[in-house]
């Protein structure tokens, strides 16, 4: 990550509540083909979550801990805070002297954007201010919120404004919370009413629903020069597994989780799929 950070702007994306199994069972039937060309192999890689909801992973996430794979470790980190005797911290670990991710990106030199999804970045109260005034700029509307039927479209146009009017030599850190996937989702299937709510089903069909718009997302990060683009879920989320509803639990359908990490190329270059972090490829 010393090569990337500096370089490179930098993407990440939560999509928030998304469970592993249903991740994984879409891009096998190709039925999210914009994420799925994008994915290593076209596959998910199965991570545990740093937090059983949003606000504890997100506290994980920006201090560093992304999802850990799921086999045993130590497993070296892309991003750590400078912190004594940590094992997952590597000779190719980017390493800042700030309490957190977003600081230590700005003190790198880069432009820290949020653009909020679920309640816990809607800056509406002192709980939901916390996470997004990590960032020299957060972006937040009702209509980017779990309630709209378009929200992922929504904060879309928000990450293609903001792309737009940052001067080109400005590196960029963006992070998009999209909220689409977290309940309720009942919207997204066709046929679906809020008297039937939301099931396994209805969150599969929201997440094809950001399927269809993220490669506009992808396109805007990686415009202005290559960009390192994280994917993944903060956690999942139960509906009947095992008896448990919803999350803040316990349970592998909430602490089992998808994770992607690859490079975006500006329009006409070529690009390279070497993985930065694997081994093998750091020794050619």
């Amino acid at each position: 990550m010393n090569e990337v950070v500096g370089r490179h702007d930098i993407l990440l994306v939560t999509l928030d509540t998304l469970r592993y199994d249903v991740a994984v069972e879409l891009a096998a039937a190709g039925r999210i083909p914009h994420l799925a060309r994008h994915l290593p192999d076209g596959r998910w890689e199965q991570r545990h979550a740093p937090g059983s909801f949003t606000y504890a992973s997100h506290q994980a996430i920006f201090a560093g801990f992304l999802p850990t794979p799921a086999s045993p470790g130590p497993h070296p980190r892309l991003f750590a805070a400078s912190f004594a005797g940590s094992e997952s911290t590597a000779q190719d670990t980017f390493v800042y002297d700030t309490p957190e991710l977003v600081s230590g990106l700005a003190k790198a030199g880069y432009r820290t954007v949020c653009i909020g999804g679920v309640g816990f970045f809607n800056k509406r109260g002192p709980l939901g201010s916390v996470l997004p005034g990590l960032f020299h700029e957060a972006h937040w509307e009702p209509e980017f919120g779990v309630t709209s039927p378009h929200s992922f479209e929504n904060q879309v146009a928000r990450a293609e404004k903001v792309v737009a009017e940052l001067p080109a030599e400005q590196r960029l850190f963006l992070f998009v919370n999209v909220s689409a996937l977290h309940q309720p989702n009942w919207f997204h299937l066709s046929g679906a009413t809020r008297e039937t709510g939301d099931s396994r089903e209805t969150h599969a069909a929201a997440l094809e629903y950001v399927d269809r718009h993220i490669g506009r997302l992808f396109a805007a990060a990686g415009s202005r020069r290559r960009c390192f683009a994280i994917v993944c879920s903060d956690h999942g989320t139960a509906y009947g597994d095992g008896g448990y509803t919803g999350h803040r639990l316990g349970h592998e359908s909430v602490w089992t989780v998808p994770y992607a990490h690859f490079f975006l190329d500006p329009a006409g270059t070529t690009t390279d799929t070497t993985d930065p972090t694997d081994p093998a490829e750091a020794a050619r």
